[in-house]
């Protein structure tokens, strides 16, 4: 007879299983909407580098990844430009950093959801291109 520990082990192992599944078909559909190769999305370190492709941010960011803090706050301004890149506002990129849960499958599987281009920009092809639209909306 099994312990109750262990039941609840294999349980909690189960339902983490599941759940990372879940959150890589819902990745892998959100790379497929933005034009990228959805198996991208299980290899390691290149998944980043896909996700910055995405935004319009460049290669070296996987690099700030590393950086204590510096991570967090990169994490939030992908997980930013990620809405924006589908057309979404910051309170869905709210809903994506307190609730992926409920909001990577939103992104992933609401075909009324777009990919608009890097950071919703789709005439942004470059870096430079985002660096000189900056304040243009000002007026």
């Amino acid at each position: 007879m099994e312990s109750s520990s262990s039941i609840f082990g294999t349980g909690f192992f189960l339902f983490w299983l599941v759940l990372t599944i879940f959150y890589i078909y819902c990745g892998w559909k959100i790379y497929e909407k933005a034009g990228q190769p959805g198996w991208a999305v299980i290899v390691p370190l290149y998944n980043v580098i896909v996700q910055m492709r995405i935004i319009g941010k460049p290669w070296w960011w996987l690099l700030l990844m590393f950086i204590p803090v510096v991570n967090l706050v990169i994490a939030i301004w992908a997980a930013n430009l990620l809405s924006k890149s589908f057309g979404k506002s910051e309170g869905f990129t709210l809903g994506l950093i307190f609730l992926g849960f409920i909001f990577y499958p939103i992104l992933a599987f609401d075909k009324s959801i777009q990919y608009q281009g890097p950071a919703g920009n789709p005439n942004a092809t470059s870096l430079g291109d985002q660096i000189q639209s900056i304040g243009s909306d000002v007026k």
